[in-house]
């Protein structure tokens, strides 16, 4: 804590500049007025100092950066130096730009995250424009006549706008734009004038309307990036881009050698708490009659069947209902699915409680995964219920899932109007977008359907809604996919082999190169290769007919023609009623792994008290389970020898299910008040799952650590880091706790530590969709109830220059390296990077010799 803040601290840097004090804050690229100040004009006595000869990668003369100033217009005396050639006004309050076209020799414009809703026709003149960005503004419409004067435009970004469509002069700078970004507007097609531009490179498209790609884009563009998710894409499939563009172009080389054939199928997931009847619906559509399961016949992780009817093809995914199973659901539960959520209405009551349990926790954890997806609720046992009490029922289940969609919508605005209101909101733009995001997706929640599992037409009348739902485009917008011929072939032969091999049946594993040789050979498809068969693969698995992780080296080669084994192996480390299957474990299968009846005791006991397993316990209930399903010869490639690991723990790992543990507590040795302290508030909630999967992943990068059920402690270079979850309903966070450096000099590779883990939660984040974070520093000040909020932390900008930061409530000051990074690290710390793994050392290594930064690790970490 500082009574005084010392002279020319960052602050005061920047507003001494904006005053014409000489002693001004400038880096080596320019100008950089970034500071707090509310300016809306600069003295014209210091227009020398501000610019300078550029020494970075673009070759700009004069380099201007007037960013977050919150500026309404373009200072005058900037519009009267015409030798800038590069001006960066983003994160301003700009809504025009009058004046512009003064600045004749301009070559790079950035006017990214203002408030510009009309296109700044003045753009024209500026002749020599070689980068626009105009991206996260409001702009509807560009006029025709503007780039037909911007023949050297080769960079530009409109993304994060409101347009549907772009001018066709954009054609004119088919021979210079080589990086063009449209995401996140609504676009229901490629616009034409795209189609021209021969030079392009890169072409971002995220999040529009498109329902079709051209095939001329990829047969005549020199495409070497290319994004579309989020679009409902017909032709061709989601999945088929997904797997870039080398697979988009064999689709549509496929397509030009065959006549394509449409493909009507709709991945549908039955979820919902246990023995609500989910097996039971899910059997009788598919065998059209009454099918009656008992409680001992109840779904153990996830059963995979397929119903067809009226030319649709329904892959039924239902999942177990028990809160156990739901870590490994989220390796199954995608978007452009019809989740059918079923309700037992005879343990419903109608109470806050009761909702939450039976469909609240479902229809949240949706909306953070999934979000934009569509949702059919079915009240079951509606037999032992009278028909006002359904009726009642009904009501309050679609009432209370409304409460919760508008609140949801409540909570948004909340949280934007936080960020509008604060008075240096221009720190947060990036949050305020992805919010703005968030805003705009919600779920398709479809009128709930009762049901009396035991009346075969109630069961046709379900039948009949699921059809007139998937048919209704404007619910499932890409229901009809367009394939070439030889998709369908190597699907239905793959299908072949499973049913004639009786062997294969068991286990459904295939070695990648084997399967090659069975196809080409035996179905007569010579013209497969190996290339377009690893296309074909890619497809089938993310419909989710078959599993192939060729991410995973070690199962690359393997290829999982049906998941069964899978689901038997996850249903056996991760269920209901596990303490059981421990305990049952025999004493051969014990003695065969070396392990005693005293070590079954302490898995039980860490189980039940650490929710944990040690790999040895995997093992035994692994061997004990596949022997008594007939799988004896799987066990050893599947699990591995005690020395090795197999398949299995590889795949385990990879998807941040499985890692080992010890001690928490006594290794960290109680909270110090001295404490570097952080949290991450999560919005609505931590979903389930989440904080698991940062523990496996945060473990991945520091091999010393220590896991209990809901906190995790690492070291690094003898550094300790506490991350700890809460999830209390409206304060909800993951809680980040350092050691104080005894010297200055260690705030360095502390805050390089937290980073790390912040880096990694921000990665998942992209798996939750429906889900926002904020980073919160708590006052030092014992008892002060005030946080300091973190701004945007993107991989080009400091979290702050400050020197020092003043408590609001108590009206403490503190330095800003005991809160937060002084300045973003960038440069990681040498100690820091030989801590990490060598996978991760290499992409260090690789991109900035000895060095790595941060930015790299963002962008290179992959869930």
């Amino acid at each position: 804590m500082l009574q005084d803040t010392p002279p020319h601290s960052a602050t005061e840097r920047g507003r001494a500049f904006l005053q014409g004090d000489p002693f001004s804050h400038r880096d080596g690229r320019g100008l950089d007025c970034s500071s707090r100040a509310k300016c809306q004009q600069v003295p014209l006595n210091l227009w020398n100092s501000w610019t300078k000869k550029n020494q970075g990668q673009e070759d700009y003369r004069n380099e201007v950066t007037l960013s977050r100033l919150r500026l309404r217009v373009v200072p005058p005396e900037v519009l009267q130096n015409n030798g800038i050639e590069s001006l960066n006004l983003d994160r301003n309050k700009l809504k025009q730009l009058p004046g512009i076209a003064k600045l004749c020799n301009l070559r790079k414009l950035v006017l990214s995250k203002n408030d510009i809703i009309d296109f700044p026709e003045e753009i024209r003149s500026l002749v020599h424009l070689e980068k626009l960005e105009l991206n996260q503004n409001q702009i509807r419409v560009i006029p025709e006549g503007v780039f037909s004067c911007l023949p050297k435009l080769r960079h530009l970004r409109l993304n994060n706008n409101r347009l549907d469509r772009l001018p066709k002069d954009l054609a004119v700078c088919c021979s210079s734009l080589q990086y063009l970004n449209l995401s996140n507007n609504l676009f229901l097609a490629i616009p034409l004038a795209v189609l021209e531009l021969k030079c392009l490179q890169e072409l971002y498209l995220y999040n529009n309307k498109l329902r079709q790609l051209p095939m001329k884009m990829f047969k005549e563009l020199p495409l070497k990036m290319f994004k579309v998710s989020g679009n409902p894409l017909r032709e061709p499939p989601y999945e088929v881009c997904a797997g870039g563009l080398r697979q988009i172009t064999s689709y549509f080389d496929q397509l030009q050698n065959s006549r394509a054939e449409e493909d009507r199928r709709v991945k549908t997931m039955f979820l919902g708490m246990s023995l609500a009847g989910k097996s039971t619906i899910c059997k009788s559509l598919k065998q059209r009659q009454i099918v009656q399961m008992s409680e001992e016949e109840r779904t153990v992780g996830i059963e995979i069947s397929e119903f067809q009817i009226q030319g649709f093809t329904f892959l039924f995914w239902d999942f177990a209902g028990q809160l156990e199973y739901y870590m490994t659901h989220h390796m199954f539960i995608t978007p452009q699915a019809l989740v059918i959520l079923v309700i037992n209405f005879q343990q419903y009551q109608r109470s806050d409680d009761s909702f939450k349990e039976l469909v609240g926790f479902w229809i949240n954890n949706l909306f953070m995964r999934v979000p934009n997806s569509v949702v059919l609720p079915v009240g079951t046992h509606i037999d032992v219920c009278c028909e006002q009490e359904v009726k009642e029922k009904k009501e309050d289940i679609m009432s209370k899932i409304q409460d919760m969609l508008d609140e949801r919508k409540s909570t948004l605005a909340h949280l934007i109007a936080n960020l509008e209101d604060n008075e240096e909101s221009e720190f947060f733009v990036d949050q305020w977008n992805r919010l703005k995001e968030m805003e705009q997706c919600t779920l398709t929640v479809l009128d709930l359907v009762p049901v009396n599992c035991m009346d075969y037409e109630d069961i046709r009348t379900l039948e009949g809604t699921i059809l007139k739902h998937v048919k209704n485009e404007a619910v499932f917008p890409n229901v009809i996919q367009v394939l070439p011929p030889i998709y369908k072939q190597v699907e239905a032969a793959i299908v072949n082999i499973v049913q004639k091999n009786e062997e294969l049946a068991e286990h459904g594993m295939m070695d990648l190169s084997l399967l090659h040789r069975e196809l080409s050979c035996q179905f007569h498809l010579t013209h497969l290769d190996v290339e377009l068969l690893r296309d074909i693969l890619r497809y089938l698995h993310r419909i989710g007919l078959i599993v192939w992780y060729e991410e995973v080296k070690q199962l690359e080669s393997t290829v999982f023609l049906c998941p069964d084994i899978l689901i038997t192996i996850f249903k056996t480390l991760v269920r209901y009623g596990l303490t059981q299957q421990l305990e049952s474990i025999a004493v051969d299968i014990l003695i065969a792994e070396h392990a005693t009846i005293r070590d079954r005791a302490n898995w039980v006991w860490a189980f039940k008290s650490k929710a944990m397993l040690c790999q040895k316990a995997m093992r035994a209930l692994l061997k004990h389970q596949l022997y008594l399903d007939g799988m004896r010869d799987v066990f050893e490639e599947m699990v591995g020898s005690r020395s090795q690991k197999g398949k299995l723990f590889s795949l385990l790992e990879h998807f941040e299910i499985c890692l080992e543990s010890e001690e928490v507590s006594k290794m960290w040795g109680g909270d110090h008040k001295e404490d570097l302290h952080i949290r991450v508030y999560f919005s609505p909630e931590i979903p389930e799952g989440f904080f698991k999967r940062l523990m496996v992943k945060a473990c991945s990068f520091f091999s010393t650590h220590w896991v209990a059920k809901a906190i995790c402690l690492l070291i690094c270079s003898g550094k300790p880091l506490l991350i700890k979850a809460n999830n209390q309903k409206g304060y909800s966070y993951i809680e980040l706790r350092c050691r104080k450096p005894a010297e200055r000099a260690g705030f360095q590779l502390v805050w390089d530590f937290v980073m790390t883990i912040i880096s990694i939660s921000n990665k998942l984040l992209e798996e939750w969709p429906g889900l926002h974070l904020c980073v919160k520093t708590p006052c030092r000040t014992a008892g002060c109830p005030a946080e300091f909020v973190w701004p945007d932390v993107d991989d080009k900008s400091t979290v702050t220059k400050e020197e020092i930061k003043t408590c609001g409530t108590c009206a403490f000051r503190f330095e800003t390296e005991l809160l937060l990074p002084k300045e973003y690290p960038g440069q990681m710390t040498r100690a820091m990077q030989e801590k990490l793994p060598a996978r991760f050392s290499e992409i260090f290594r690789d991109t900035f010799g000895p060095c790595g930064t941060l930015e790299t690790l963002h962008s290179k970490l992959t869930v």
